[in-house]
């Protein structure tokens, strides 16, 4: 059985590492996000910040949108969070972000978590 995107997520898992151990925990997760962003830059890994998705229900767009932190490679979504734990709630989240984007990866990161960082991956 292949995993979806492993060498991709191989590369950003590199970089959620090489930021937590560089800030650790306890920052906000707006410091992370912008940690981030210099890390995927430096990596090289193509990415879009906080990029807002339309959301459609049965055709018809929706004012309401998703605003994941990360979406890299043009195919899986990337949620932070700066919690000591997630929840399910965390979890649907990606999800969700997901189904709306009819992406089949997200990885939900957290850098709250000690001594590492935990990154789950969520396949639709």
């Amino acid at each position: 059985m292949e995993i979806l995107y492993s060498d991709e997520c191989y590369q950003i898992q590199g970089a959620v590492f090489d930021v937590y151990r560089e800030m650790g925990s306890g920052f906000l997760e707006a410091v992370y996000q912008e940690c981030m962003e210099k890390e995927l830059c430096k990596r090289g890994i193509p990415f879009i910040a906080q990029q807002e998705l339309r959301l459609f229900y049965k055709g018809e767009a929706l004012r309401q949108t998703y605003i994941p932190d990360f979406t890299c490679y043009h195919g899986i979504i990337v949620e932070l969070k700066a919690l000591s734990v997630t929840t399910g709630a965390h979890k649907a989240q990606v999800f969700n972000y997901l189904k709306a984007t009819k992406m089949r990866l997200g990885l939900l990161v957290n850098f709250g978590c000690y001594p590492k960082a935990t990154v789950e991956r969520i396949v639709l």
